[in-house]
């Protein structure tokens, strides 16, 4: 096999095994390859080496990775679990759980994530916008401090 043809099971490898427990892989888009319209997939892993004209997204029960090569473009939404970033994307992102932007990544577009992992290089042009994990009481039932007199 050829190194191109290597390139993007390179990739993915370092983006599964350099991130915590990902799900296994289901879907590749190779370099090259242009997708129009919504993609939608049930979980598991999605591994974007091309263009996507349309929206990215996860609607099953099951966990979710999207991994964004170097060389790829998505216009339009990403919305998974997990997602990992080291290409270029013009639109909103939204990982449910862990967000991680490599040196390379280009967002345009607001990012929201209940856990971010950035590293030096990559851009934002959009609103950060964290999940807050919900809490279990409202301040209104929360013991009153005592006062020490």
């Amino acid at each position: 096999m050829g190194a191109a043809f290597l390139r993007p099971y390179l990739f993915l490898e370092r983006c599964v095994f350099e991130s915590k427990k990902q799900p296994p892989l289901h879907s590749l888009i190779g370099e090259g390859s242009t997708f129009s319209g919504e993609l939608r997939f049930p979980g598991g892993t999605l591994q974007i080496e091309g263009q996507v004209r349309g929206d990215v997204v996860a609607t099953g029960e099951r966990p979710s990775l999207v991994c964004v090569g170097e060389k790829a473009l998505i216009t339009g939404k990403i919305h998974a679990t997990h997602v990992v970033i080291n290409g270029r994307v013009m639109g909103p992102v939204h990982a449910d759980g862990l967000l991680e932007l490599k040196s390379k990544a280009a967002i345009v577009g607001s990012v929201t994530y209940q856990a971010l992992e950035m590293q030096q290089g990559a851009t934002i042009e959009g609103e950060l916008q964290p999940i807050h994990a919900k809490v279990s009481e409202s301040p209104s039932k929360m013991p009153a401090l005592a006062h020490s007199p």
